[in-house]
C-alpha cells in the first residue's frame, strides 16, 4: 500500500518557481504546517530573493532586512534552493512533475505595460524596470545601455518604482555611492547631464500611488529639490476630498500634506529640479527614431468619490525629453505548459490553483504577482501566499504522488545536461564575496553583475562548458 502523502515516511513534496518574497512566504508556511513537506526553492538565477535583490533601490537597505526572515527558512531541514535552474528552458513543467507532488509558481511580473502610443519604441524610451534592473546589477540588464547626456528626463507613472527611478536620477554620486548600487550604474550616472526629472501622473495628487516616506525624500536632496508643473494642481474637487477622508485613504492624505510641504521648499543653489505633473497623460513621443519631446494631454477627474476616472481634455502641451521611461504597471511572463491570461498578465488561477479555463490542474499552484497582478507591497505577498497553502494543502488527499520523490535525481539529471545547480550553501558564498568586495568600496556589498561572477564565487574551479 503506498505511504500517505505528508507523512514522514513519504513527505510532500514540492516546488516554488522563484525565490523571491512570494516564494518565501510560500516556502515558510508549508514548513509550518503539520505535514511532513519537503520544500524546493528553484530559480533561474544563482541568487534568492528575486525583487528584494534586484528590486528594491540600492539607497533603501532598510527595506532589504526582510531576507534575515528568508534565511530563517532556508535554515529548516526540510528546505533546498536550486538556483541557477530555469523552469521552462533548462527543464520543462512536465518534466519537473516527475519529482514533485506539486508546484508552486512565484514567477513575479518580469515586464512592462506598453502605453501604446506613437514613439513608445524610439531610441531612448525605456522601460522603469529595465532601468532599475540594470542599476541593481542584475546580470540580465547589465549591458542596457541608458543616455543621461540630455538635460530632461520624463518618468511615466505615479507608483514607488516610478519615484525610485526619479530619485536616482536626481540623486549626486555621494549620496548613492555607499548604496548596493552596481559599479557601472555609478559610473554612468556620475557622467549624467540631467538637471529636470519630471514624474508625469494622469490623475491628481489625492490619488498618486507612491508612498509617503518615498516622496517625502524629495524634500531632503543634497541637489535636487521639488516643484510643480502646476501648483494649482494641488486644490482638490469635492470628490478628491472626500476620498481623503475614507478611513483607508490615511497614506493618501499623508501624501497630499507632504506634497503641499514642497511648495514652502526653496532651491537653496540646488542644480537639479524634481517637477511633479498631474493631470496628464503622454499621448505621443516626438523624434527621428530618437526621443525628443513627449506631447502630454491635460486630463480631468470625473466620477464619483473612489471611482474618479481620468477623461483628456484635448489640451496639449510639448515637453522637451532626453530620456523616456514608463512606469504604468507590470505584467507576468508566461511559462510554457502553465495557463497564462495574456489580457490580465497572470497565470489563470482561483485562489492560487491553476486553472485551465474552468478546470483546475490539479497539482499545479501560484503565488505572488505572477498570481494577483502586480499590487501591494513586499509584505503583501505573505498573505497571498499563504492563501495558496492552504488551497494546496486541502488538496493534498487528491494529489498524485509523482514518480521520482527524490531531489538528489533531479540535480543529477539538471548536471546530465551540464547545468551548474547552485545551492543554498553556494550562494551563502557568493553572499560573502560580495559583502567582502563592498567593503573594499564602502558598500554594503559589490554585486556579481554575471552569472559566471557568482559561479566562480561559491566554486572557483567550475567553468561552464
Amino acid at each position: 500500500m503506498p505511504s500517505v502523502l505528508g507523512t514522514p515516511e513519504r513527505p510532500l513534496r514540492v516546488a516554488i518557481i522563484g525565490s523571491g518574497p512570494a516564494g518565501f512566504y510560500a516556502a515558510g508556511s508549508l514548513l509550518k504546517s503539520s505535514l511532513k513537506v519537503k520544500v524546493d526553492v528553484i530559480d533561474r538565477l544563482p541568487c534568492p530573493y528575486g525583487l528584494v535583490r534586484y528590486g528594491v533601490a540600492p539607497d533603501h537597505q532598510k527595506i532589504k532586512n526582510v531576507i534575515k526572515v528568508y534565511e530563517k527558512t532556508a535554515e529548516q531541514s526540510g528546505f533546498s534552493y536550486l538556483g541557477n535552474v530555469n523552469v521552462g528552458k533548462d527543464i520543462a513543467v512536465h518534466e519537473l512533475k516527475r519529482y514533485y507532488d506539486a508546484m508552486i509558481f512565484a514567477s513575479g511580473a518580469g515586464t512592462d505595460r506598453k502605453l501604446g502610443i506613437p514613439g513608445e519604441d524610439f531610441l531612448g524610451s525605456h522601460t522603469a524596470t529595465e532601468f532599475v534592473a540594470w542599476y541593481n546589477g542584475h546580470p540580465e540588464y547589465k549591458n542596457r545601455e541608458f543616455d543621461l547626456s540630455k538635460e530632461i528626463a520624463v518618468i511615466v507613472g505615479q507608483g514607488n518604482v516610478a519615484v525610485d527611478v526619479c530619485r536616482i536620477l536626481s540623486k549626486t554620486v555621494d549620496e548613492l555611492k555607499n548604496t548596493d548600487i552596481a559599479k557601472h550604474a555609478l559610473e554612468v550616472l556620475a557622467e549624467s547631464k540631467i538637471k529636470e526629472v519630471h514624474m508625469i501622473g494622469r490623475r491628481g495628487p489625492a490619488q498618486a500611488a507612491f508612498t509617503p516616506a518615498e516622496i517625502r525624500e524629495f524634500g531632503e536632496l543634497a541637489d535636487c529639490y521639488p516643484v510643480f508643473n502646476n501648483p494649482d494642481d494641488l486644490n482638490l474637487n469635492e470628490s478628491s476630498q472626500k476620498e481623503l477622508e475614507y478611513p483607508q485613504s490615511a497614506p493618501k492624505k499623508k501624501n497630499y500634506e507632504i506634497l503641499k510641504s514642497f511648495l514652502d521648499i526653496q532651491p537653496n543653489h540646488r542644480k537639479r529640479k524634481f517637477v511633479i505633473h498631474f493631470f496628464q497623460s503622454p499621448i505621443e513621443i516626438i523624434g527621428k527614431k530618437k526621443v525628443e519631446k513627449v506631447i502630454l494631454e491635460r486630463n480631468a477627474l470625473v466620477g464619483l468619490p473612489g471611482h474618479q476616472k481620468s477623461r483628456g481634455t484635448g489640451e496639449k502641451v510639448q515637453l522637451p525629453c532626453g530620456i523616456f521611461f514608463r512606469s504604468v504597471g507590470y505584467r507576468g511572463l508566461p511559462i510554457p505548459g502553465v495557463p497564462f491570461s495574456e489580457q490580465s498578465g497572470v497565470i489563470q488561477n482561483q485562489g492560487g490553483r491553476v486553472t485551465d479555463s474552468e478546470h483546475i490542474d490539479m497539482g499545479l499552484y501560484c503565488a505572488g504577482w505572477i498570481k494577483r497582478g502586480p499590487s501591494g507591497i513586499i509584505g503583501t505577498n505573505k498573505p497571498d501566499s499563504e492563501e495558496t497553502v492552504k488551497h494546496l494543502l486541502q488538496d493534498v488527499p487528491a494529489l498524485k504522488p509523482c514518480e521520482i520523490p527524490d531531489t538528489a535525481k533531479l540535480i543529477s539529471y539538471l548536471k546530465d545536461k551540464e547545468l551548474r545547480v547552485v545551492s543554498f550553501e553556494d550562494w551563502k558564498k557568493i553572499d560573502a564575496a560580495e559583502v567582502e568586495r563592498g567593503e573594499k568600496l564602502g558598500k554594503p556589498r559589490e554585486k556579481f553583475v554575471t552569472i559566471q561572477g557568482m559561479l566562480s564565487a561559491c566554486n572557483p574551479t567550475y567553468q561552464r562548458g
